[in-house]
C-alpha cells in the first residue's frame, strides 16, 4: 500500500509539516545553548517512546514486505529495527539513567559514540532504500522467509558489534565528550552524521516516484537533520535547550512513518471490506437479471433450514418456471428472451413483501423463492400473487399453450423441518433441505400438467383466478 502514490493532499500535509519545522527550527537555534535542569527521566521516558514506534513501524514494513516481496521494503524495515536495538543500548548505557557510568561497561563516551552510530547507521538505510526502489522493476522480488531471519540475526549482530565497540573498544574512538560537554573533535563526527541525513534526503528526492511512504520519509529526513543540528550540532552539550529539543523532534521523526502506515492499513482495511461487498455482491447476484444467483439460494436454505429446525418453524419454497420460455426464445429470439428474464424476475420480486424473503434464479428460466417462518397457506397466496404480477406484464407470446401472454408456473412446498430432519438423514439424502426443494420441485411439475398458468401445491393443481 506504501507504493501507492502519494495524493496532492498528501503532499501539501507533508510540505506543510517541514515548513512546520523549518519555523520551529528557526525559533529554536538562537537559543539551542540555554542550559535547562536535568530531567534524567527524560531520557528513559523519551527513548522507551522511541524504541516502541521504531519496532511497531518495523513490523508493519517486514509484513509489507512480506506481501509485496521487495528489497526495499525489507532494507527499510532493517532501518527502523536497527534503530529501535540501537535506541535500547543507547538508553541502557546512558549515564546517570540506571547507573552513574551507565549500564553493560559503559564509558564516558559510549552514549555520545552510539548516538552518531544511530544517527548515521539510519540515513545508510534510506538510502539503499532509495536507490534498490529505482532498479525494483528490473530485479527479481525476494523470497518471504530467509530474508526475515536474516535481519532478525544480521541487525542484531550489528547493533552488538558497535556496542562492543563503544564499551570494550572505547579506547580506540577519539574523544568528543568532555563530562556533559562536546569536545572540539565533536564537530568533524556531527558534520559527517549530518551530511548522511543530507544525502539521503536528496537520493529520496531524485527518486521522483513520491510515493506515500517516500513523501513522508523525506519528512522524516528533515526532521531528522533538525534533531542533529539542534541536539548536537547548535547545543553545547546534555540538558540544554538543543538537547531537549532536538530528542522531540526525533520521537515526531520516528512517529511520522508509524502514523502513516497505521493511517494507510486503516484505509486499506476499509477498501478491503469495499473489495469484499463488491465480489460478494459479484458471487451472490445473477448478472442478467439482477437477483440472487443459484448459489447464494444453496447457501440461504441451509442457513434457513438449520435455523427452521432449531425453532420447529415452517420453511416454504416456490419453484417457478417461465412457461414455454424455449418456443419464446426460438421465435423471438434470445436479447428479448433475456428481456423476458428479467422484467419476470422484477416482477417476482416485487411481489414479495417481506425482507426475510429470497428470490433467485435458479438456472434457464427457473426461479426459486425462499420464504423463511411462512406457512404453506401463506406461500399459495403469495404464489397466486406472482402468477398475476407476471400476467400483468402483457408480455405477448404467441406460441404459448398457456395464453398469448408471459405466464409462469409455480410449485409450492412447505415443510416444517425439525418434524422430518431425521427422517431425512435416515434416509441417506446428500442434505436434509434437499426434500424441500423435491417437495416443491414435484408440485411444480404438477401445474404444468395441469394445464400452466397456475400454481400447484403437493395437493391438487390450483388454477389462476383470471384464467
Amino acid at each position: 500500500m506504501s507504493t501507492l502514490p502519494a495524493s496532492p493532499r498528501a503532499r501539501r500535509l507533508a510540505w506543510t509539516v517541514v515548513v512546520v519545522s523549518a519555523v520551529v527550527f528557526g525559533a529554536l537555534a538562537p537559543f539551542a545553548k540555554t542550559q535547562l535542569a536535568r530531567i534524567w527521566a527524560f531520557i528513559p521516558v523519551y527513548e522507551s517512546a522511541l524504541v516502541i514506534c521504531d519496532l511497531i513501524t518495523a513490523i508493519l514494513l517486514f509484513g509489507q514486505f512480506h506481501s509485496l516481496r521487495v528489497r526495499s521494503l525489507f532494507v527499510l524495515a532493517a532501518g527502523y529495527l536497527f534503530c529501535a536495538l540501537i535506541a535500547i543500548v543507547h538508553m541502557l548505557t546512558y549515564p546517570g539513567v540506571f547507573s552513574d557510568s551507565g549500564l553493560l561497561g559503559a564509558g564516558p563516551q559510549t552514549t555520545a559514540w552510539l548516538y552518531m552510530f544511530w544517527h548515521g547507521g539510519f540515513p545508510l538505510f534510506v538510502i539503499a532504500y532509495a536507490l534498490l526502489k529505482r532498479g525494483e522493476k528490473e530485479r527479481a522480488p525476494l523470497g518471504r522467509g530467509w530474508p526475515l531471519a536474516l535481519a532478525l540475526s544480521a541487525v542484531p549482530l550489528l547493533v552488538g558489534g558497535m556496542a562492543l565497540l563503544v564499551t570494550v573498544g572505547q579506547a580506540l574512538l577519539p574523544d568528543i565528550m568532555q563530562g556533559h560537554r562536546y569536545s572540539p573533535a565533536m564537530i568533524k563526527v556531527i558534520a559527517t552524521v549530518w551530511l548522511l541525513s543530507v544525502t539521503a534526503l536528496a537520493v529520496l528526492w531524485r527518486c521522483r516516484s513520491y510515493a506515500v511512504l517516500d513523501m513522508w520519509l523525506m519528512v522524516v529526513m528533515c526532521a531528522w537533520l533538525v534533531d542533529v543540528a539542534l541536539s548536537a550540532m547548535l547545543n553545547g552539550g546534555r540538558f540544554d535547550l538543543g538537547f531537549y529539543a532536538g530528542r522531540i523532534y526525533g520521537l515526531l521523526a520516528a512517529s511520522f512513518v508509524l502514523l502513516v502506515l497505521l493511517l494507510e492499513s486503516g484505509m486499506m482495511y476499509a477498501r478491503l471490506l469495499d473489495m469484499m461487498e463488491v465480489l460478494h455482491r459479484l458471487t451472490s447476484t445473477d448478472a442478467l437479471t439482477g437477483i440472487a444467483n443459484r448459489r447464494a439460494f444453496d447457501q440461504e436454505l441451509e442457513c434457513e433450514w438449520r435455523r427452521a429446525t432449531r425453532g420447529a418453524s415452517p420453511l416454504s419454497l416456490l419453484m417457478i418456471d417461465v412457461d414455454c420460455f424455449k418456443l419464446y426464445n426460438d421465435s423471438r429470439g434470445h436479447q428479448a428472451g433475456d428481456a423476458c428474464l428479467r422484467a419476470v424476475a422484477q416482477a417476482l420480486a416485487g411481489a414479495t413483501r417481506r425482507a426475510g424473503d429470497l428470490v433467485a434464479r435458479y438456472g434457464g428460466e427457473e426461479f426459486a423463492v425462499l420464504l423463511p417462518q411462512t406457512s404453506g397457506a401463506d406461500a399459495e397466496r403469495l404464489a397466486q400473487r406472482m402468477c398475476d404480477a407476471v400476467l400483468a406484464l402483457a408480455l405477448p407470446h404467441g406460441a404459448s399453450v398457456a395464453g398469448p401472454h408471459v405466464t409462469v408456473s409455480i410449485g409450492v412446498g412447505s415443510i416444517i423441518p425439525a418434524w422430518c430432519g431425521q427422517e431425512a438423514d435416515s434416509r441417506g439424502d446428500t442434505a436434509p433441505s434437499a426434500r424441500l426443494v423435491a417437495v416443491a420441485d414435484k408440485a411444480l411439475y404438477k401445474a404444468k400438467y395441469a394445464g400452466r398458468n397456475r400454481y400447484a401445491t403437493s395437493g391438487l393443481p390450483v388454477a389462476m383466478h383470471a384464467a
